[in-house]
């Protein structure tokens, strides 16, 4: 049966199963195991991501290490001097750390910067032809324009989506009264818009069904459990 299921549905069942387990077990039965398991969804996520990239070349692979790289590096900048995002810190639930900060946070900038700019790149495709024939705008700067200020703007929505959550969850905590400062979403869109210029710049294919649907996913997840750990 597997072998007549291409490599998106495999990927979003193992994808869909992961996350319901785990919303199932945080929200149902309080259990530390489905929180302390985030890590190994998050690297199962990437791995999926990789897998299904069609046509993997340098280019690929190169944005892979350039956001894991600066996601994380960003993270080390903001734990220790505050001068990213505001004064927050991570919790032991997202696992093994360096210089305070997860190693698998890394991670979660890899896939939140490809499955925005995929998911954009996509929705935008199709609408900026149309855009441009009617505006005899070029549509290469179109897209460009489109896929890097509409990509960090949902990746900057998905990030204060996540916020409650997380906090809630241990995964960080910010210090003071525990408000999540405006200067947070700022840092946010910003390292997203200058991840997803090398993103649209860099040449390899845009197209995975998989990202799109691991978004969705995703964002269907973290809503529920912010409807439900209130």
């Amino acid at each position: 049966m597997l072998n007549n299921l291409s490599k998106y549905q495999i990927a979003t069942f193992l994808a869909i199963l992961f996350h319901l387990v785990g919303l199932v077990g945080i929200v149902f039965f309080d259990n530390p195991f489905f929180i302390q398991s985030t890590p190994f969804n998050l690297l199962l996520s990437g791995v999926l991501l990789v897998w299904t990239q069609k046509e993997k070349n340098k280019y690929f692979y190169f944005f892979v290490l350039l956001t894991f790289t600066v996601g994380f590096a960003v993270e080390v900048i903001g734990v220790n001097t505050g001068f990213l995002f505001g004064n927050y810190s991570y919790g032991k639930v997202l696992g093994l750390q360096w210089q305070k900060v997860p190693l698998v946070i890394g991670v979660n900038w890899f896939i939140v910067i490809y499955c925005c700019g995929i998911s954009m790149y996509s929705l935008l495709n199709r609408v900026i032809k149309q855009v441009a024939e009617k505006t005899q705008a070029p549509p290469q700067v179109l897209k460009a324009i489109s896929v890097i200020t509409d990509g960090a703007t949902l990746a900057v929505l998905f990030d204060w989506l996540i916020e409650p959550v997380a906090v809630k969850l241990g995964f960080w905590q910010w210090q003071g009264n525990g408000d999540i400062p405006l200067y947070n979403y700022v840092c946010w869109i910003t390292i997203s818009a200058l991840l997803l210029t090398a993103f649209h710049f860099l040449k390899f294919n845009k197209q995975n069904k998989f990202a799109i649907n691991l978004l969705l996913i995703q964002l269907m997840f973290f809503l529920l459990l912010r409807t439900f750990l209130k």
